[in-house]
């Protein structure tokens, strides 16, 4: 197995936690342990897919190929955050394919267009089937699976355990979890099991990383060894912005005296995103986009709800008749930044239901942004946790859009205040969330699973 040079263990013993600094010693000696070695990573999404987990899954995967690793990769066709599978992959069954010196492996599964328990379910099991009848032919010495899906899980110990090798874990949402919180039909009924399974998996990795502190009790419930837990942070994915901020405003049709909220990213029902619509039928009553007293000085709200997503159509419906709302596609990759760094805030929104089962990935772009954050979700949440820890941002109560709209009107009357949380969140992202500290914690957690394997 891998060579082991120092302890990456750097918490107490008993207790989970994030590898520290340490995990950068030893230079090029460390960066050897991969070279000729096999690491298979499980994730159902990855390139060309960039929002949610895809992207970690594919500079994590690039990652081990940049240090000498045979790396594979087990996933699925590319359908997210749309839930369409990309044109040049449709009616393929399986695709074998090298991007970035990385083998991707894809396989055929369903693309529910609406989300319920039901329709998730026949996901999960598509994912499971395929990958199950047809895994990638190699040998791998290590197998790192991201979670969900909760079948990429499933397939990634079933992997390890026939060939023998380390599984490690790094959960980015808990399934079972998921299905209780996020307001799925359904999802009540399956919680449980969602959650048994995700639990026997867990407890057979070697080690399991998670991307928050506020995961842990969970996985620690499903009798997850609280030594065998850390805390692996996801890193911004995105470069920091560097073009004309009144260009991109000019171009997306945004007034300089208009408050422009942004959210970016999936359109689902864990997100909630009706309490934006319904801030922007506040800030309509109150003079809407033209001008009047919803917003700073001189302007008014604008809410500006850019991604894709199962239930964006709904948002649009119920949107039908709010002249302060508006919908956009998703941005490219080169103008992302820009988009983000454009707004006047970033709100990032969970039903109130939402607790310890996920951390949206988008707070890590938002951070890069250096633009003030609104979270309107649970308190003590691990979204609010975060937004609290990086100082870049004010919590509101979830679901509550007069609070939100509240919020925003406090920061559009504050340039000061919203400067100085911007710059807090991108010095947290320097601080904590750097991509090179992200995948260091990655490598260390495959290093750490080969030694106790």
């Amino acid at each position: 197995m891998f060579s082991i040079g120092f302890s990456t263990d750097t918490s107490p013993r008993g207790a989970a936690g994030p590898y520290d600094d340490r995990v950068f010693e030893g230079g090029t000696a460390v960066l050897d342990s991969f070279a000729g070695r096999c690491v298979l990573v499980v994730s159902t999404n990855y390139a060309p897919e960039h929002a949610g987990i895809g992207p970690y899954s594919t500079q994590i995967a690039e990652h081990l190929a940049g240090l000498g690793a045979d790396t594979h990769v087990l996933a699925g066709m590319p359908h997210y955050p749309a839930w369409r599978v990309h044109e040049e992959y449709r009616g393929r069954w399986r695709v074998r394919e090298t991007r970035e010196g990385v083998t991707v492996h894809r396989r055929r599964h369903t693309v529910p267009a609406r989300q319920t328990a039901l329709r998730r379910g026949l996901f999960e099991a598509s994912v499971l089937a395929h990958g199950a009848l047809a895994p990638p032919r190699v040998r791998p010495d290590v197998v790192l699976s991201q979670m969900p899906s909760l079948a990429g899980g499933v397939l990634g110990a079933g992997i390890a355990r026939r060939a023998g090798v380390p599984h490690a874990v790094v959960v980015q949402d808990l399934m079972g979890a998921a299905a209780g919180q996020s307001g799925m039909s359904g999802g009540g009924r399956v919680a449980s099991l969602a959650g048994g399974v995700e639990g026997r998996v867990l407890r057979s990795a070697a080690v399991v990383g998670v991307v928050h502190e506020s995961f842990t009790d969970r996985v620690a419930a499903m009798g997850v060894p609280r030594e065998r837990v850390r805390v692996v942070p996801n890193w911004t994915h995105v470069r920091a912005p560097g073009g004309d901020r009144a260009r991109t405003r000019a171009r997306l049709g945004w007034p300089e005296d208009a408050t422009v909220v942004l959210h970016s990213g999936n359109m689902g029902l864990k997100q909630g995103l009706e309490v934006l619509v319904e801030a922007a039928r506040l800030a309509d009553r109150d003079g809407g986009p033209g001008g009047g007293p919803g917003g700073g000085p001189g302007g008014g709200v604008r809410v500006v709800l850019m991604g894709d997503g199962h239930r964006r159509e709904h948002l649009r419906e119920l949107a039908r008749d709010v002249e302060s709302l508006v919908l956009l596609p998703p941005a490219g990759d080169e103008e992302f930044p820009e988009v983000l760094a454009a707004a006047d805030v970033l709100a990032v929104t969970q039903r109130a239901s939402v607790l310890d089962m996920s951390l949206p990935s988008k707070l890590t772009s938002y951070f890069t942004a250096g633009r003030p954050v609104v979270a309107s979700v649970a308190a003590g949440s691990g979204t609010a946790r975060e937004v609290e820890r990086s100082g870049a941002g004010v919590v509101v109560p979830p679901e509550d859009p007069g609070a939100l709209l509240e919020a925003v009107r406090l920061l559009a009357g504050d340039p000061e205040r919203c400067a100085a949380l911007g710059a807090r969140g991108r010095e947290y992202v320097e601080r904590r969330l750097s991509r090179r500290a992200g995948l260091e914690r990655i490598t260390a957690l495959l290093r750490e699973a080969s030694a106790a394997g």
